[in-house]
């Protein structure tokens, strides 16, 4: 009796130590200071538009975290940015994508190589590790292959960025619903609707 009751007990808490761990809600998250509004009426304002909030009377259910590469504003910028180039692996699981030796027809014995690397999924300057590669061919069997860390990495760098933050824009006013005030027990029908 003793050992089921020990069993049970143990089994229960394993149970709940898994599904809180879970739970997107209770993780820790680093914010900057400046970020998070001090008024909570503001602070429950910017979730509920961010979607991260909760509507009990009304509203669209929102999800929790997608690993879709199309809801990913990195891997879509990337892929379109090297989308001229066949690629040989684009896992996105692993957050890897590396192109095939692509040459362009003008110089016969020189071809490239790109592979990215992402380091987070937020839009930021760290957010990719580029790698160009370039082979150089006197003949057939003998090439030289060399990484090229010069202004091409900088120039896809910036060119990623710039339609990642693009599409982030597009994805946050696609998503975007304004709050809605009231006091406790109101009727939702007569809520008034407040915009930034």
């Amino acid at each position: 009796m003793i050992k089921y009751c020990f069993f049970s007990k143990t089994l229960i808490f394993l149970t709940l130590l898994i599904f809180l761990s879970s739970c997107q809600a209770l993780k820790y998250k680093k914010t900057e200071a400046g970020s998070v509004p001090v008024n909570h009426q503001d602070r429950v304002k910017k979730n509920i538009e961010e979607g991260r909030g909760m509507r009990l009377l009304g509203g669209k259910k929102k999800g929790g975290t997608f690993d879709f590469a199309s809801s990913n504003e990195l891997w879509r910028a990337t892929l379109d940015t090297i989308d001229f180039m066949p690629l040989v692996s684009a896992n996105y699981s692993g957050g890897i994508i590396i192109t095939d030796w692509y040459n362009d027809g003008d110089s016969a014995n020189q071809a490239v190589k790109i592979s990215v690397r992402f380091l987070t999924n937020e839009v930021r300057s760290d957010a990719l590790d580029i790698k160009v590669f370039t082979k150089n061919c006197d003949t057939l069997a003998n090439c030289k292959i060399s990484e090229n860390k010069g202004k091409l990495v900088i120039e896809l760098t910036k060119k990623i960025l710039r339609k990642a933050a693009i599409y982030e824009k597009e994805n946050r006013d696609k998503n975007f619903k304004p709050y809605e005030m009231g006091t406790p027990g109101d009727n939702p029908k007569n809520k008034k609707k407040t915009t930034n």
